[in-house]
């Protein structure tokens, strides 16, 4: 336990160490670009910096490419596919491709056991317990990344349904000014934003890149998979095919959500009771016993011990 905290200590003061060194530079950019209103000193420092990576990358670039061209012959087309299906629904994070994500899982199977393989020798357990640090740190880095990706897809996914019903009465209002469906989204793109105001310009410049506005839109869908984005684009393209006003669409689609969203705190509101049990069980009642009851409890065993 003491090598452990030892890690740990030393870890957090090197991060500590390069966190307070790029701070430092952000501080300076910033009061240069303050006094200097053509930012000419920014980028002189902005330059340098390149400067100086540019020694990592020549040296680092080239194997990281031949990596990824190896490891690509390796990995089926449904893999890659899949896996840029759910980096598209975490919102493409730190712009990975699906290639470098496999190899950044690659890398965790390697690094993790072989942390979990020094942390055993540093406790001395027997070869039992070597072995199970070693599946526990290839499950981790197994785990580990698509955890992160759920996370993302869930954070995207909440985000979202908060940003859609202020999305769709913006929609409601442009459309009922006059505007076209592309003009009206064009401008929602413009005032809001977030992540469906991201996803809406990324389906504007599919379409002006000759995609059709039907596979634009599931395109959205299956970007963001949330039910109410769902029966959201599947009522604007029935209302396409049928020749139904989007206005009246919007308009309905947009209480529904907020219904829907109502519906959702209650339900959120319901459990609350239930979560705050097992807490109030296993670790405040068991304070109050003690405070209360302990004072009794001691005169009790101290009168019978005489």
């Amino acid at each position: 336990m003491m090598y452990l905290t030892l890690f740990v200590t030393v870890t957090t003061l090197i991060y500590a160490v390069f966190i307070l060194r790029d701070e430092k530079v952000e501080t300076v950019k910033k009061r240069l670009a303050f006094l200097d209103k053509d930012k000419q000193h920014v980028e002189v420092i902005e330059k340098s910096d390149d400067k100086s990576g540019s020694i990592i990358r020549r040296l680092f670039h080239p194997l990281w490419v031949r990596l990824k061209r190896a490891f690509r012959q390796k990995i089926s087309v449904d893999k890659i596919e899949k896996l840029e299906q759910l980096l598209l629904q975490a919102g493409n994070p730190f712009s990975l491709t699906p290639i470098e994500f496999r190899l950044i899982q690659m890398i965790f199977m390697v690094l993790i056991p072989s942390i979990s393989i020094l942390y055993a020798f540093m406790l001395k357990v027997s070869v039992l317990g070597i072995m199970m640090f070693i599946m526990i740190g290839f499950a981790i880095a197994a785990y580990l990344p698509y955890f992160y990706l759920k996370q993302k897809i869930a954070e995207r996914t909440r985000n979202a349904q908060r940003e859609l019903p202020d999305i769709l009465d913006l929609l409601t209002v442009s459309l009922e000014a006059g505007l076209g469906f592309d003009s009206a989204l064009s401008k929602v793109v413009a005032k809001q934003e977030g992540v469906l105001s991201k996803e809406f310009h990324r389906c504007l410049e599919e379409i002006r890149l000759g995609k059709t506005r039907r596979e634009a839109l599931i395109g959205v869908r299956e970007r963001v998979q949330t039910n109410d984005i769902n029966i959201l684009i599947s009522s604007i393209l029935q209302a396409e095919k049928l020749g139904v006003g989007l206005v009246q669409v919007f308009r309905v689609q947009s209480a529904e959500v907020r219904e829907r969203r109502r519906q959702r705190a209650e339900e959120a509101a319901m459990k609350a009771p239930i979560k705050i049990l097992f807490p109030l069980v296993l670790f405040i009642f068991p304070s109050i016993f003690i405070v209360l009851l302990g004072p009794a409890v001691i005169q009790f065993i101290t009168t019978f011990s005489k």
